[in-house]
């Protein structure tokens, strides 16, 4: 598999991009925060909150509610092209369909990458019926995200739909770090697993053996 600098190339396209559409993915406001402040100067954003993979239903809606909250703060900040929020449809059976045979993959693994196409095919989807020009993910925002991936798999979601992948690699240029420090600046709830419940149960096991040693 070849290797691409996505932060060049999303470098590249933005040279000429003033007010066209973007449907975002988003999993949670945290990772948001620094993608939003990024591009909403160049593109008219809508965030599409789609997390099948949180099958918890307070977490799900704890985070949902932080998005809209953050998204509020944004545009009542002004400073790039409101955004709009939309939520896609809660079906954590979807999620475990989409992973069944690969449960005791570990994270960062086969199961991460079916669980990226589940919601990256979906956004696609989407962003057509939508009539966006480009969609993305705020998924490589992560450290733990596999960005060569997501990239991967958001292109050809593209060339199914027939709708632009805006490559990305939100992590570059201080990303993650700045990311941290809006969270830290408006509040926002930082979850510390991804969101599905074999992630949650790493988190837990992790916790055991920090508190046996």
């Amino acid at each position: 598999m070849m290797h691409g600098n996505y932060q060049k190339e999303l470098e590249k396209i933005l040279e000429g991009e003033r007010g066209r559409s973007l449907l975002l993915h988003s999993c949670c406001a945290p990772c948001s925060s620094y993608v939003l402040e990024y591009l909403s100067p160049y593109f008219r954003i809508t965030v599409f909150y789609f997390n099948p993979n949180i099958s918890d239903d307070p977490e799900y809606q704890k985070r949902l509610e932080e998005q809209k909250r953050l998204i509020g703060i944004l545009n009542e900040k002004g400073e790039g092209y409101p955004i709009r929020v939309i939520e896609g449809d809660h079906r954590p059976q979807d999620f475990f369909t989409a992973v069944r045979g690969l449960e005791s993959c570990p994270e960062g693994g086969e199961r991460c990458f079916a669980c990226y196409r589940l919601r990256l095919e979906e956004t696609a989807r989407r962003a057509a019926l939508e009539g966006a020009d480009f969609f993305a993910t705020t998924l490589t925002l992560s450290p733990l995200k596999n960005a060569e991936k997501l990239n991967e798999i958001g292109q050809e979601c593209a060339g199914r739909w027939k709708v632009a992948w805006l490559p990305s690699d939100f992590k570059k240029r201080g990303g993650y770090q700045r990311s941290v420090e809006l969270s830290r600046e408006y509040g926002l709830y930082r979850q510390d697993y991804c969101g599905c419940g074999f992630s949650r149960a790493e988190r837990d096991q992790r916790e055991k053996r920090r508190e046996r040693t």
